[in-house]
């Protein structure tokens, strides 16, 4: 931490705005991102329930990785109010606005990181949850599948249905891994924004 003296260039008045701006733009950005990862990912699920009942629990992690991002947003936010100062007993401000520009590129960098991955994770979410439901359920409405293994094919039916069960596997594990890659989206953007957040450059007042 560097001591300077208190002045207009260095702690002026209106340097907190920068760091309130970062850390409500964070917690802002990082919800939106949250709720529309929540949202694409929800609606389709719901159009899964339809044709594979028995997928529904098994396919709410995008919806579990979305909400994390709110989470990211919330760390960084309350480290950045933490960081900004109150002026001193003379009615001097202390926070510079170095640290309004740090704590505003935190706030930005991590709000806008969830942001990105929010979308991704919906539109991934939308996407797999539907395609998974329709290969397991060999394209048939939850309320048809019991009639597999009925009937003249009574013998090739279970075979063909364990077949489809093994690609419906294989494409549901490629999904996660989207939905990891996404995810480490805003993670790197929370680890720049905690670094960033860590610089400091206070003023103090001349004797």
């Amino acid at each position: 931490m560097t001591d300077v003296k208190a002045g207009y260039d260095t702690c002026p008045d209106w340097a907190p705005f920068f760091g309130y701006f970062g850390a409500s733009a964070c917690i802002i950005l990082a919800n939106w991102g949250a709720a529309w990862g929540t949202w694409g990912a929800g609606l389709g699920i719901c159009k899964m329930g339809i044709s594979y009942p028995a997928g529904v629990i098994k396919s709410i992690v995008p919806i579990v990785m979305a909400g994390v991002l709110g989470i990211y947003g919330l760390i960084v936010a309350v480290i950045i109010a933490e960081g900004i100062k109150e002026p001193n007993d003379g009615g001097y401000n202390t926070y510079s606005i170095y640290n309004g520009y740090t704590h505003m590129a935190a706030g930005l960098c991590c709000g806008l990181s969830c942001l990105a991955a929010g979308g991704t994770i919906g539109q991934i979410g939308y996407t797999g949850t539907i395609t998974y439901g329709a290969k397991a359920s060999q394209g048939m409405r939850g309320w048809m599948t019991h009639t597999i293994g009925k009937g003249g094919a009574a013998d090739e039916a279970p075979q063909e249905s364990v077949s489809y069960g093994e690609d419906a596997n294989k494409l549901f594990v490629g999904f996660l891994i989207m939905l990891i890659f996404s995810e480490a989206i805003a993670l790197y953007g929370l680890i720049v924004a905690l670094i960033l957040s860590q610089k400091s450059y206070e003023c103090t007042i001349a004797n």
